[in-house]
């Protein structure tokens, strides 16, 4: 084999072979949806391109919603620094995720990723965590949709009728098997969300609020400003659908590229709609914003943001729903063939994720503190702290460190002499000479104190995601406190 056919960190591309005793392995043979000529479902079709689309689809709307409110509580010049610092922060985790699913090609979700660092402890914890924070989410949205209903038609109706209109919807478009049949429909949607941003800067500032306060800077108690900043360190968190999406690469190795356009474009808008926001509306700028726009703008700015809640949501629960459907189904017929089984089972885990989300959205009367309770205990690994974890525990590994990528303990496919999630005797390429990424044979500490930049930049990951979660749930807690006691709280399924 070339120099140049070891680039991908230990696997050079999806068509590249390696040597395995007598067979030749290629990196499509030991990832989750293996090799898929002849199959009449076939996953990995999705380019890098659509790979940035459904990314950005996914999480925009959350963060340009609800960031302007937090600048409101903070100043512009504390926003502006946090928005650029955790895009680039993002953009470094992102990095991580990436290398280490490149690392480990049989890892589909955070749960397969928790199983090589923790065995099924880890795997149980992380799966609940990211079917959790997935319902949460897409029942954030079916709230979105429902407010954007009733704006548009001036509440009509009852809210739980416009959540319910929303959900039916979300089912719909949420029902293909694979990403790249929501990709086509993400186009779009990036649109809309876009025109629907740039339609709600327009109406702010031809609509300014009158005696408006600007400030640079603003005071305020430790709760309120780190339960303001949340908003922007959650507008980043799409971060648990990474795995499941590289999975549905056709190659792999391009998706940094993807994370790239997705840091670089969040990050710039996010920006931009702040700044032009807050400049115009001042300190009396809602979340979600468009609610603090005249009438005609809000309506139509919400208008061009349906598109995009409902895609949003779809995302959410297709993700969820797809966790456990390749978890029931890897490696058989049901995942690739049309079976009556297969399409049963999809069928009732898209309609039963939707149902969760919309019990969640309409009958949990705190559901706005409950999806940031979510994000403090989930979103806050999953975004930032626990890459660090997956850097440290290939760089340990490297050379046949220990264990170096979950050989050994078994797993769903076990018995496979390849290794990865299963344990064989490579145990996921720990044993070749290649020794993981750059094919070092040190692993251990020295490999550790060796690559000292990345190495205290991951620590420094794992300590900021743990006081992410800390302080995020401490403040959702309190936030959940003074509500009863405020008595802002409704009746579950009211209006």
């Amino acid at each position: 084999m070339s120099s140049k056919e070891h680039d991908l960190n230990g696997w050079s591309s999806p068509t590249s072979e390696l040597e395995d005793g007598d067979r030749r392995v290629s990196y499509h043979d030991v990832d989750v949806f293996g090799q898929e000529e002849g199959h009449k479902i076939k996953y990995k079709t999705l380019s890098w391109p659509l790979v940035a689309v459904l990314m950005i689809a996914e999480i925009v709307s959350n963060g340009m919603l609800s960031i302007p409110s937090t600048t409101a509580t903070v100043g512009l010049a504390p926003s502006i620094i946090l928005i650029i610092f955790l895009g680039v922060f993002a953009t470094y985790t992102s990095w991580l995720l990436v290398r280490f699913k490149l690392n480990h090609p049989e890892v589909h979700s955070m749960g397969d990723a928790g199983y090589i660092l923790l065995g099924w402890p880890g795997r149980e914890l992380l799966s609940f965590g990211t079917f959790a924070f997935a319902i949460l989410a897409s029942g954030s949205q079916l709230v979105a949709g429902a407010a954007a209903l009733s704006s548009l038609s001036e509440s009509k109706l009852c809210t739980m009728l416009y959540t319910g209109i929303f959900t039916a919807a979300t089912v719909v478009v949420s029902f293909p098997r694979t990403f790249d049949r929501l990709a086509w429909i993400s186009i779009p949607s990036v649109i809309s969300i876009i025109v629907a941003g740039i339609v709600g800067m327009i109406g702010a500032g031809l609509y300014p609020t009158p005696d408006r306060s600007i400030e640079a800077t603003k005071s305020a108690t430790f709760y309120t400003a780190f339960f303001a900043v949340t908003n922007p360190v959650f507008a980043y968190a799409g971060h648990f659908m990474f795995f499941v999406l590289i999975s549905e690469m056709h190659t792999p190795r391009d998706a940094m590229k993807a994370a790239y356009v997705l840091q670089g474009f969040a990050t710039s808008f996010y920006v931009l709609f702040t700044v032009l926001t807050y400049v115009y509306l001042g300190d009396t700028v809602m979340s979600p914003s468009f609610s603090s726009l005249v009438t005609k703008w809000q309506k139509a700015a919400y208008g061009l943001a349906l598109l995009n809640f409902l895609v949003a949501g779809a995302l959410y629960t297709h993700t969820a729903s797809k966790l456990y459907f390749v978890r029931l189904f890897r490696r058989s017929k049901h995942l690739h063939e049309n079976t009556l089984s297969g399409w049963a089972v999809w069928t009732a885990l898209v309609v039963l994720c939707n149902g969760l989300a919309f019990v969640l959205a309409v009958g949990v009367p705190i559901f706005t503190y409950v999806v940031s309770l979510g994000a403090a205990l989930f979103a806050s690994w999953f975004t930032y702290g626990i890459a660090g974890f997956f850097f440290l525990y290939d760089v340990y590994g490297e050379g046949g460190g220990r264990d170096a990528g979950g050989g050994g303990r078994g797993g769903w496919w076990a018995g496979d002499a390849r290794g990865g999630l299963a344990g064989g005797n490579r145990g996921e390429w720990a044993g070749d000479a290649r020794g993981g990424w750059a094919g070092g044979k040190k692993g251990g500490w020295a490999e550790c104190r060796r690559r000292w930049i990345n190495s205290s930049l991951s620590v420094f990951t794992i300590l900021a995601g743990l006081f992410i979660c800390v302080v995020g749930l401490y403040v959702s807690v309190k936030g959940i406190v003074d509500a009863y006691d405020t008595g802002q709280v409704s009746a579950p399924f009211s209006c």
